[in-house]
């Protein structure tokens, strides 16, 4: 179909163009309509031998059947929603759940130093810091699956609702059904919102989850370096053998995108005037952008990068065993000031903690080596 301006001379839209799409998303829901229907009426026509224009079928009287574009357009909204969470989304962050959760018990035996404030902190398993990002995503998929109820409620009003919702449950396979409350589904559109509220907190997880490998992955020699990240690709034109983490990069800028969509789409949602909110093509674009960004963010990752993660027991090692919080195994038994010497000391002087112990004489060798064990530090002690 061809694209053409959707407005006269004055400015305004001309209901007697050629029957064409506006090209700006953004227009008031009643044209969007009115072009629909055009648009319908003739094709149909078309399709039964007469010329477009001749309104041998009329978009009004044949298409549209006095349908009211305030029931049409939010009752779309919803099922294009839910298939599209459905299809789109939800299989996807699955499968990242299925391969972090894997991830995790592959990882369950490597001991390393953990980091709070981004400064070293005590420790606790790979695979410990992975079953984090796997039930990250896990609330997810949840917080998503109960959204869907509200999404599920269609405005469609007239006589035959209920067999509307029933027809549209039957053709998707979904479970719609008629709205609880026609008004409320008319003038508000909270179930938008709260789904891109959803949405935006799986944004929120990624952004965090993908930042974390990114650092974790850092180097290849003057970084954390603590995971060996997938080389997919070359990444300088000018530094041969650079490889950049551009999955992490693009995974970070997708949940940056949907964080903005939500935002737009709360700001619709609260522009809701009387009896029918107006912001809706807004919010169902956007509402669709950030599934589908999610959807194809997250199946990238999960194959070109999680996939594909390997643990560097080399690196984690060195550093577990370098690190100073160590010492707070030592706590119960020479105190915190006395803890806190020793660790000062050692940073102080480039030693190790049990050479700084052994100078100030607050532990034997032996005394030291019983009480400072990583692997007794990663959960509760009897």
């Amino acid at each position: 179909m061809e694209r053409g301006d959707s407005r006269g001379d004055s400015g305004t839209p001309d209901l007697n163009m050629p029957p064409t799409f506006p090209i700006v998303l953004l227009v008031k829901i009643l044209y969007i309509e009115i072009f629909s229907l055009k648009v319908i009426a003739n094709r149909a026509a078309e399709i039964l031998g007469h010329k477009r224009g001749e309104k041998a079928v009329h978009p009004n009287d044949h298409v549209n059947r006095s349908q009211s574009s305030n029931d049409t357009f939010p009752t779309v909204m919803h099922i294009a929603a839910a298939t599209e969470i459905n299809s789109k989304l939800l299989p996807k962050l699955k499968q990242l759940h299925t391969t972090l959760h894997a991830k995790s018990h592959e990882f369950n035996d490597i001991v390393k130093i953990g980091r709070t404030h981004t400064q070293d902190a005590t420790p606790l398993t790979l695979g410990q810091e992975f079953s984090g990002y796997t039930t990250q995503v896990k609330y997810g998929i949840d917080r998503v699956l109960r959204t869907l109820p509200r999404i599920y409620q269609l405005a469609q009003g007239g006589t035959a609702v209920v067999k509307i919702a029933e027809a549209v449950a039957e053709e998707t396979n979904l479970p719609f059904v008629t709205a609880e409350n026609k008004f409320e589904a008319l003038a508000a559109h909270e179930a938008f919102v709260e789904s891109s509220g959803s949405l935006n907190t799986v944004a929120t997880s990624l952004m965090k989850i993908a930042n974390d490998i990114r650092f974790l992955g850092s180097g290849p020699r003057c970084g954390l370096g603590e995971l060996i990240l997938p080389e997919n690709e070359p990444g300088s034109s000018i530094m041969p053998g650079k490889v950049n983490p551009t999955q992490y990069e693009a995974l970070t800028m997708v949940c940056a995108q949907v964080m903005g969509n939500h935002v737009a789409i709360t700001v619709g949602g609260s522009n809701g005037h009387f009896e029918l909110n107006l912001f809706k093509p807004v919010m169902a674009s956007n509402l669709l952008h950030s599934v589908r960004l999610l959807g194809d963010a997250s199946a990238s990752f999960e194959k070109n990068c999680v996939r594909g993660i390997q643990a560097n027991r080399e690196r984690i090692h060195k550093l577990l065993h370098e690190s100073l919080m160590l010492v707070t195994s030592l706590n119960p038994k020479i105190g915190y000031d006395n803890a806190a010497l020793v660790a000062k000391t050692a940073h102080k002087e480039g030693s190790t903690l049990k050479e700084a112990a052994l100078k100030l004489e607050v532990l034997t060798s032996d005394e030291f080596d019983t009480l400072v064990v990583p692997e007794k530090m990663i959960g509760p002690s009897d």
